[in-house]
């Protein structure tokens, strides 16, 4: 049993692929998901094979390819009336909000340093642990207790 051309499989699935990119996107959107899917399987048709489930098949990469379009608008910059103001290059960060800053830097610090490398870097607490030079719990534990602290202490500035 051979694979039908690929023509053929877009004639003949094409509104299913359709209704499923619908169905995770909404109207709007499921068109890029369509051809999306249809461009990811043309790439991956000539390795399927002949015995599959050419609909199943055409529905995974449909249900994925629909996820990877909606998460994609919702990391696409919104329009905005007005742009707001940039902070002078080199400026002193503590003086966006001097409390916050204040509260940071009453912070110990190893709790101080893992809140900055982990919620201001990124970094994970394996990393955070390596530069720090304890354990990987002991990371997560000081960002963790930093960060409560933190909040206790900036909401008392606040109020």
């Amino acid at each position: 049993m051979s694979l039908p051309p690929f023509e053929q499989v877009v004639a003949e699935y094409g509104p299913m692929v359709l209704r499923v990119c619908r169905a995770v996107l909404g109207p709007d959107d499921a068109p890029d998901a369509w051809s999306e899917t249809f461009l990811s399987a043309l790439r991956a048709y000539p390795d399927l094979a002949p015995d599959a489930n050419i609909e199943a098949w055409l529905v995974t990469i449909a249900h994925r390819r629909a996820i990877d379009v909606g998460r994609a608008l919702t990391r696409a910059p919104v329009p905005a009336d007005t742009l707001p103001e940039r902070p002078a290059p080199g400026a002193d960060p503590a003086g966006y909000d001097p409390d916050l800053w204040s509260a940071l830097a009453a912070l110990p610090a190893k709790q101080r340093q893992a809140v900055a490398y982990h919620y201001l870097a990124g970094l994970p607490h394996a990393e955070i642990a390596r530069l720090l030079g304890n354990s990987t719990d002991a990371a997560r534990r000081a960002a963790a207790d930093g960060l409560k602290t933190l909040r206790k202490i900036y909401q008392e500035d606040r109020s």
